[in-house]
């Protein structure tokens, strides 16, 4: 489980004496326990890919707000560690591809909400790991 790699790499981390790297997922692994509390039991995989994915935009959102140098370069490290922990996702190019058998059921959809839907809902049946602005990105190319 995605849990028990986090757990390890943070043990690995404190060995290394790698602060950043340690200090990010001490973080995830409190936000993790945080929301497993919430659920009432452990988290599968697709819960805390979204935690992670949460953490990840926050920290881009902070990095596009700060002017120090030196923390700039932080969470840019701290991205890279939370990045390198989630399955990587299609790019909009990718979905389009995959979503090739039902192009014209997006196309015939009264909006791009209603083709969104249908999109997920094939990506879902594929396993497919996409970011929803990648999705819509996708959606907007087909019905174009």
């Amino acid at each position: 489980m995605l849990l028990d790699e986090i757990k390890r790499q943070m043990m690995a981390a404190m060995k290394a004496h790698d602060t950043v790297r340690k200090e990010i997922l001490r973080v995830a692994l409190g936000e993790l326990s945080m929301a497993a509390e919430r659920a009432g039991g452990t988290l599968a995989d697709e819960p805390v890919q979204g935690i992670l994915r949460k953490l990840v935009k926050s920290n881009q959102d902070t990095l596009a707000l700060t002017a120090d140098p030196a923390q700039q370069e932080t969470l840019r490290k701290e991205i890279a560690v939370l990045e390198e922990l989630l399955p990587k996702t299609l790019d909009a190019d990718g979905i389009v591809a995959l979503l090739e058998p039902v192009r014209e059921a997006i196309r015939a959809a009264a909006n791009d909400g209603q083709a969104t839907g249908v999109a997920m809902k094939h990506l879902k049946t594929t396993g497919a790991a996409v970011q929803g602005k990648d999705v819509g990105d996708a959606v907007r190319r087909i019905r174009a």
